[in-house]
């Protein structure tokens, strides 16, 4: 039975269960049954929670869009009543740490009738977009298991696009989930700074960088996720305006967007990172396939983007958010974090927050704020979407965004290198999402990114669906599938 329906989407496994044609418990157990099967090859599963999900899918479910759909949650910021919560750490995982309570998205997913199976792997504090942790070990990308599945939602990655289950719980600071999607074959939309309540915890993480989502094999479900997700929490210190209508809508018959006018970037923002010819290709042929449905496709981009000082402003805030984050773990477990607790990257990264004044954090915020204003105005002069590879490479081999204990920074360099085309819009805050139209000639997934103008999923997700319809990857599997 698992083999029947684990390949299809969680809107489909939806409305079987709405017919009556397989109860919920029915599909959480061939959910169990791919994960069992197939999971020791790739290490995406680091925590089952099995013996829950049979008594909550045997129980009395909320009669939500997803009834008994399984998924996964990614094991960084988002936590479950009573779970482990390891936060791909060695110390956590050792002190045995579990959660007191949901989250509000967690809340959210099993208020829509999602049924969590268990918790996927994740790098360290999720810093690194590869899922490589000490705690857990490598995830392995079921299109080759010798690379990388991406990170920082790299498990989640490798087990939707492996068919454990049909969509899994993902969050993005960098690029954490548009790389994963790139390099495991799916769709990963980054929704809008305030889109999606980060409560009760907090307000905003890293200085607003960070956004939780979803990682799909389709629109449609990414679309209905978002309806899923999307909305305040009380006392939240921003949200993004309502859409007219549910995005779900935007995937629909007669959701075809008019004409657009499109930006096509193929080079580094910076001009310093050599782009892939794989990852340049893919691009091009999206931007090929675009004109085919009409629209226009013209090389431009905001020129802000290209501003060396983005970097250096970048790099104050996210240090000395790491920094705090070890205080805030400390705090949690009752003391001190040490080198000795983390690895060298994350060490290194907190030290150097620690020598950053809050004056030149507040100065780098401020200016941030007027460089998100230079690039937004990009789109208010008549572009409705960029165009870029999502990564500046193919899935790298694993080992290579790991960090030696003599040299701590050259990961991070590495890493920054991948992201330079997802990073800039998590510091704008503005849509975006990555899109599998490309493999190699390795066979590896090529994703490519659509970014649009604040608040605007609406268009991404019509955009999407329409390059879906028109270059289909449903059938398209990995050699390790469930």
């Amino acid at each position: 039975m698992s083999r029947q329906l684990l390949p299809l989407d969680a809107t489909a496994q939806a409305e079987l269960v709405r017919r009556g044609e397989i109860t919920p418990l029915e599909l959480v157990d061939a959910a169990i049954a791919g994960i069992e099967r197939i999971n020791s090859a790739l290490n995406a599963v680091i925590i089952p929670l099995f013996d829950k999900a049979r008594a909550a899918a045997a129980g009395s479910l909320p009669d939500g869009p997803f009834r008994g759909v399984p998924t996964l949650l990614k094991d960084l910021i988002a936590h479950s009543s009573g779970d482990p919560f390891h936060m791909g750490t060695r110390f956590l995982r050792d002190l045995g740490f579990t959660a007191a309570g949901d989250t509000h998205v967690v809340a959210k997913l099993r208020a829509a009738g999602f049924v969590i199976v268990g918790k996927t792997n994740t790098p360290e504090l999720g810093t690194l977009p590869t899922t490589e942790p000490e705690s857990y070990g490598a995830t392995h990308n079921p299109w080759n298991l010798e690379r990388s599945p991406g990170g920082s939602s790299g498990g989640s990655a490798a087990a939707v696009a492996a068919g454990m289950v049909a969509a899994a719980h993902a969050s993005d600071g960098g690029g954490s989930i548009r790389i994963p999607a790139s390099e495991c074959g799916l769709v990963g939309l980054k929704p809008s700074r305030g889109r999606i309540s980060l409560g009760p915890d907090f307000g905003e993480v890293a200085s607003g960088l960070v956004t939780e989502g979803a990682l799909t094999r389709s629109l449609r479900d990414a679309a209905a996720i978002l309806d899923v997700l999307a909305g305040p929490m009380p006392g939240d210190p921003y949200t993004a305006p309502p859409p007219a209508r549910p995005f779900r809508d935007e995937v629909g018959p007669g959701a075809r967007p008019e004409a657009l006018r499109v930006g096509l970037l193929t080079d580094s923002p910076s001009g310093l990172v050599r782009i892939h010819p794989d990852c340049v290709a893919a691009a091009e042929r999206a931007a090929s396939l675009l004109e085919s449905l009409g629209h226009r496709v013209e090389r431009a981009h905001p020129e802000a983007l290209e501003d060396p000082q983005a970097g250096t402003h970048f790099l104050i805030m996210y240090a000395t958010n790491a920094a705090r984050q070890l205080d805030v773990l400390g705090d949690r477990i009752g003391r001190p974090i040490g080198p000795q607790d983390i690895d060298s990257s994350n060490w290194a990264l907190a030290e150097m927050g620690r020598t950053y004044s809050a004056a030149q954090l507040l100065l780098a915020i401020d200016w941030l704020h007027r460089w998100v204003r230079r690039v937004a105005a990009w789109w208010v002069k008549g572009f409705d979407l960029l165009l870029t590879p999502t990564l500046s490479s193919p899935p790298p081999p694993l080992g290579y965004l790991v960090p030696s204990p003599d040299d701590p920074l050259t990961a991070g360099s590495r890493a920054n290198d991948l992201a330079c085309f997802t990073s800039p819009f998590n510091l704008t805050g503005q849509p975006a999402i990555s899109l599998p139209l490309s493999w190699n000639a390795e066979g590896l997934p090529i994703g490519v990114q659509l970014v649009a103008a604040y608040a605007r999923e609406d268009l991404l997700l019509r955009v999407g669906a329409q390059l879906e319809a028109a270059s289909p990857w449903a059938d398209r599997w990995p050699p390790i599938h469930a």
